[in-house]
């Protein structure tokens, strides 16, 4: 598994104004109460959670060497942070598209542009390295996503959170049909006319269905994170629901799954041979004809699984932690302040994510694969990750890959 957006996901300022702190409220509307602080921080904290669970996938040790509790710390990577990225993707694209309000009018129109460009540089970044690193890349998706989650940008939580539910109980029994009916023919024949397939083991199939991240599959997790983005989490009341509801997916999905699927339905598929994909779909490269599926796979939750079950469930562990992380940064200052070097992390995202893959190969880093059994290395990094933020953060208000990205985005002023 592996991800990031990791697009910069605080506001674009108005044009020729002056730099504003990260944690100021949004213009497009300051919902009344407590201060807007503990929400974004909480968000950058969240952010730098799932930058490290991506790590412990990539660099720590696989799943099958771990006991005890680093098999659980293992286990909840597996998945759940790229998961919790898809979430939090949704949530940068309302604080773009206006937060409590959605942007009407020429800003409607401008953020809608800085979204798209935003989207085409992120499937064009995640296409390069796909190129070096495979399929694991998850930027080249995230550009799919943005751009599919655009028509949506302005509508309300309520709503978005309905459609959020029904692609969850839907799409994947959509994809299992389709990847059931796609033969290695008609793979082939599609993937023989895709450019981008012929530049990375990552083309518009993939993107779309087959991928680690399909799009059919993992839009219910943008739009969950659009739908926090149009609430207050800094609310009390707002809080205390999301809890409850985030508890209550996490448990009805993953303990019907156990009722109905036994007790491995929860068993991780980012390690099987065939594939990790994000949407249960084996592997047909090479050859070999696809194994044949039974529907009783519809039934399972573990991560990477791509059902009905694993998507809300995850949903569900994805808010517990944007949710727990925005309560601790809001009402604990002390830990706020003792936290600012991981939420350093959580505010460039992108930097970090592209960062431990570039790191990797110059360092010659194993992979989280295989038989390495030793953490140093994934401790090394997020420690390397924490010292360069924080160090970073201190003379520049955006990362490197951040400010670079926001630079790009700058022509959609000229919209009209």
């Amino acid at each position: 598994m592996t991800q990031i957006q990791p697009p910069q996901e605080t506001p674009a300022p108005q044009e020729n104004s002056p730099p504003r702190p990260r944690t100021s409220p949004d213009p497009a509307g300051q919902a009344p109460g407590r201060s807007s602080m503990g929400r974004l921080v909480g968000v950058d904290l969240a952010r730098a959670l799932a930058v490290f669970g991506m790590y412990v996938v990539h660099i720590g040790p696989p799943l099958s060497a771990t006991h005890g509790v680093a098999s659980w710390v293992r286990y909840l990577a597996d998945g759940h942070s790229s998961v919790l990225f898809a979430t939090l993707a949704g949530f940068s694209l309302m604080l773009i598209a206006g937060r409590f309000e959605p942007r009407t009018g020429l800003a409607g129109r401008q953020a809608k542009a800085r979204i798209a460009i935003r989207a085409v540089i992120l499937l064009a970044l995640g296409t390069v390295m796909a190129m070096e690193y495979g399929g694991v890349i998850i930027l080249g998706f995230y550009g799919v996503y943005f751009l599919l989650a655009l028509p949506l940008v302005r509508l309300r939580a309520m709503t978005l959170a309905m459609i959020a539910a029904g692609l969850a109980l839907v799409m994947p029994q959509v994809a299992f049909v389709l990847t059931t009916r796609l033969s290695e023919s008609v793979q082939q024949s599609i993937n023989a006319y895709d450019p981008l397939r012929h530049l990375s083991e990552v083309g518009v199939l993939d993107l779309l269905l087959t991928g680690f991240y399909p799009a059919l599959t993992w839009m219910p997790f943008v739009i969950a994170g659009m739908a926090l983005g149009r609430v207050d989490l800094s609310a009390a009341a707002v809080q205390r629901r999301l809890a409850a509801l985030g508890a209550g997916l996490v448990v009805g999905a993953y303990g019907l799954s156990l009722l109905l699927a036994g007790q491995n339905a929860l068993r991780s598929t980012a390690e099987d041979g065939s594939s990790s994909s994000g949407s249960g779909v084996p592997s047909m490269d090479g050859g070999s004809m696809a194994p044949q599926r039974s529907f009783s796979e519809l039934l399972s939750a573990g991560p990477h699984s791509g059902t009905t079950f694993d998507i809300i469930g995850s949903v569900g562990v994805a808010i517990l932690v944007i949710v727990g992380a925005t309560v601790l940064m809001d009402r604990l200052p002390r830990l706020r302040r003792l936290a600012k070097p991981v939420i350093a992390v959580g505010t460039m995202s992108l930097t970090a994510y592209v960062g431990h893959f570039v790191a990797q190969s110059v360092l010659s880093t194993p992979a989280g694969t295989g038989t390495q059994q030793s953490w140093v290395p994934l401790l090394l990094y997020v420690l390397g990750a924490i010292v360069f933020a924080t160090v970073w953060s201190r003379f520049f208000r955006r990362g490197p890959l951040e400010h670079l990205l926001n630079t790009a985005t700058k022509p959609a002023k000229y919209i009209r």
